[in-house]
């Protein structure tokens, strides 16, 4: 019923036809890039607006106080003063800095982040690009962000940056495995890579549910993981304040400090909308077994509605790790995943195998 009520292929499909039909095959192609590339620009723009003024608000509440109030109403508008703020500023130059290489790392660490944000399904047809590997090109591409990340602390001939950017390099690098080993574990029980295969296989109930204690460790896992490799708090070694002022990005201004600052907001958009679509079956409605008339109901909610209310209750716990919990120290977040998150993993790999093989799952 869901997929009857709000499939958007036929209407992307007719659209591609009436391009089709009024120029060549390759300018429709290149229009349609085109107009794909600037509308996920322009929601990848909002939706990092957005999330820097919901943070701001969920530490408000958490710290018992208002946050932005004073640009627009309830200081909705704050975030994007403070944009316009950061368009404005001069963009400084660093003296004795690779000035190549300094330049060149913001856009790098930002590229990563738009590139996996492409892949990201949020209906049925509405979906950037759906690739067979998604899961696989999700996890390659979003290990360059760290090429940028050391490159800019590496770059401006500052020790912080440098230091920040050392500790960035070991965290992610360290991270990627629990993340990578969460996602294999969920590979294996789906038998597919494909994002839009993913969510349809949940159709009948999300694998949260379906998959048993493997699936409920995974998402675990996954969840701690995801927000050590995005540097959020309180994993944000690479940019202890009070260590070292602002870590990787000290020495950036500017517009290419606000592609820092972006790309870490949108980063974390991108794993609540990863976690959601393989753990809680993405767009797809809650189905209670034979519950028909709950089911009913719950198909007439907008696909769109159901991905966007997972994908911000995840990231509403991201932000909820980052102002509730002290800050750990190098030693002990490397302790975390050396020692107990990645034996976590691999046992939980071949448990999650073992389930499929005995077929213990719904």
């Amino acid at each position: 019923m869901q997929g009857v009520l709000y499939d958007f292929t036929g209407l992307i499909q007719s659209i591609d036809a009436v391009f089709r039909a009024s120029m060549s095959d390759l300018w429709a192609t290149v229009l349609e890039y085109a107009i794909i590339g600037i509308i996920y620009l322009v929601i990848y723009a909002l939706i990092g607006l957005f999330l820097v003024y919901a943070e701001r608000k969920v530490c408000a509440f958490i710290q018992v106080r208002l946050g932005p109030n004073r640009v627009g109403p309830k200081g909705f508008f704050q975030t994007i003063a403070d944009f316009i703020k950061l368009l404005l500023k001069e963009n400084i130059k660093i003296k004795n800095a690779d000035g190549v290489l300094f330049n060149l790392a913001p856009f790098i660490v930002i590229v990563a982040s738009f590139l996996t944000f492409g892949t990201v399904p949020f209906a049925k047809g509405l979906q950037g690009i759906d690739l067979n590997i998604g899961v696989f090109f999700i996890m390659a591409v979003s290990s360059m962000g760290v090429v940028g990340i050391l490159l800019g602390g590496w770059s401006s001939n500052s020790k912080y940056s440098l230091i920040g950017a050392m500790r960035s390099g070991a965290q992610i690098v360290s991270y990627e495995l629990s993340v990578g080993l969460s996602l294999v574990t969920m590979v294996i029980l789906t038998g597919t890579m494909q994002l839009s295969q993913i969510i349809e296989l949940q159709s009948d109930g999300w694998f949260i549910f379906k998959g048993h204690i493997p699936a409920l460790i995974s998402l675990i896992i996954m969840m701690i993981a995801s927000t050590a490799e995005i540097n959020r708090g309180p994993f944000d070694l690479a940019e202890a304040e009070s260590e070292l002022t602002a870590g990787y990005h000290t020495e950036y201004s500017g517009i290419k400090f606000a592609f820092f600052y972006l790309s870490e907001y949108m980063n974390m958009f991108v794993v609540s909308a990863l976690v959601a679509t393989v753990f809680f079956g993405g767009w797809m409605p809650l189905h209670i077994g034979s519950w028909q008339a709950f089911n009913h109901i719950m198909d007439f909610i907008p696909p769109i509605i159901w991905f966007i209310l997972k994908s911000f209750a995840l990231m509403y716990v991201i932000m909820l790790f980052k102002w509730t919990f002290p800050r750990l120290r190098i030693d002990q977040l490397l302790k975390l995943e050396w020692q107990y998150l990645l034996p976590i993993s691999l046992f939980n790999v071949l448990l999650m195998a073992f389930v499929v093989y005995m077929k213990w799952y719904f």
